[in-house]
This record gives C-alpha cells, structure tokens and sequence, in this order.
C-alpha cells in the first residue's frame, strides 16, 4: 500500500533547506525507495514548511530511513528548523492516479508477446470477473489467467486505450482491441483474419491498488461477424 510521510517544521532559512533537499536527492541517488518528493512553503506563513515524501509502501520508508545519507540530511535539516520538525505517516487508501495507471497496466500486460506476466501485481488473489458472454463470473486470479490464456491462444492482439476516467475505487477505460485470429476460438479454426472490436471496462480497486473486480461490454456479436460465423449461420 502505498505510504505517504509529511514532515513540518519552521525555518526562515527556507532557500539553505531547499538547497539541503537537492543534495539529500543527489547522495540517495539509486539507493532511495522514495518515489516522490516535494517540498511546499505555506503562503499564509513563510516560516512554516511543509515536505511530503511517497513511498511504494510503508517497509520502504523504513529502508530509506536506515539510510546512512538520510540520517545524516535530517540532522542539517533539524540545524535549519527553529524548532524540532513534526511527522505525520499516512498509509494511503484512495489514490485514483495510481488505480487508473493499474488499469492501463493490466491491458498492457494481457496483450504482452512471450509469456503471460502473473498479473499478481494488478490483479488481486481473489478477482471477481463480469463478462456478460460467459455464463458464470469467472473467480480468482488462476481461472482469470486462464480465461486471458483462452484470448491469447486464439488471438495475437493489441489494446489500444481511448479514454479512461477514475473516480473512487472505480476506473472506467474505454478501448479498441485489434487482433489476428491465430488459433481456434470457441470452436471456430484459425482464420487468419484481421479483426477488431471496441469495449468498455470497469475496474475496483482496492486499498492495495489491485484490481478486485470487473465489468466488461464489448461488441463480441461485431467480433463473431468479422470471423465470418453470422454468415455461416445465415445460410
């Protein structure tokens, strides 16, 4: 889960502390676990600054901690404070950037060449799928693999993202999906055709970021046309 730390202090030697910042980044350089740090000064008060740091996760704030280089930079940080710096740690539970960023991640992932990715990283253990083409919800990380495996086997294909919008713990991605129909899908052999399809997908996170459940609607009729099955059925 991703942890947030803010650290505030008073210093009229705000341009020595900003300067302190720069050098804090250069001696870390490689060795920090930060992702994102930023270093604010309150307009209604000069004196008081305000630095929040980011960090993929809690356990990763305590290594850049036992650093020996940031130990040393929050001493010169305490020398430039009128009084001793306060700190506040956040365990982030709503972050829509990095649900929506997921989201682009597990389509990238699914439509990888080589071998599928765990998806472990996107998806959580136990996902709970909606696609309305299939009879039951498909459950669990293991049996959305193998509903992905089913995809990739029949098809070589691309997501192209169109739009996406995240709000809560939802993200909602608009996509088109081109493919060429390598293998047998749904009983129908190889055609070796180009086709593609456009689709919207719901995704909820949760707290952790990973994808917990999804809702899908695509033009699967559009998909069984282009692969000549609806004029098969029409003679």
């Amino acid at each position: 889960m991703t942890f947030v730390q803010l650290i505030e202090c008073r210093t009229s030697r705000f341009d020595e502390m900003n300067r302190l910042m720069d050098t804090w980044v250069e001696q870390t350089k490689g060795k920090r676990t930060a992702t994102h740090d930023l270093l604010g000064r309150d307009r209604s008060d000069a004196s008081h600054i305000i630095e929040i740091v980011e960090f993929p996760s809690y356990e990763d704030a305590m290594r850049n901690s036992n650093l020996p280089e940031t130990d040393k930079i929050f001493q010169e940080m305490v020398a430039l404070c009128d009084e001793m710096p306060t700190f506040t740690d956040l365990e982030v539970v709503r972050d829509e950037q990095l649900y929506a960023g997921n989201a682009r991640r597990f389509f990238e992932q699914v439509a990888a060449r080589g071998e599928l990715p765990p998806l472990n990283d996107v998806l959580a253990e136990n996902y709970h799928d909606h696609d309305p083409a299939n009879d039951q919800d498909t459950l669990g990380l293991d049996n959305m693999r193998r509903e992905i495996e089913m995809w990739r086997g029949a098809f070589d294909f691309a997501f192209t993202v169109e739009d996406q919008i995240a709000q809560g713990d939802r993200v909602s991605t608009r996509w088109t999906w081109q493919g060429t129909h390598r293998g047998d899908f749904l009983g129908i052999p190889a055609t070796g055709k180009q086709v593609s399809m456009t689709g919207t997908t719901v995704f909820r996170c949760g707290e952790d970021a990973k994808i917990v459940e999804g809702w899908w609607q695509y033009d699967r009729l559009g998909l069984m046309a282009q692969l000549g099955v609806l004029d098969s059925l029409e003679l």
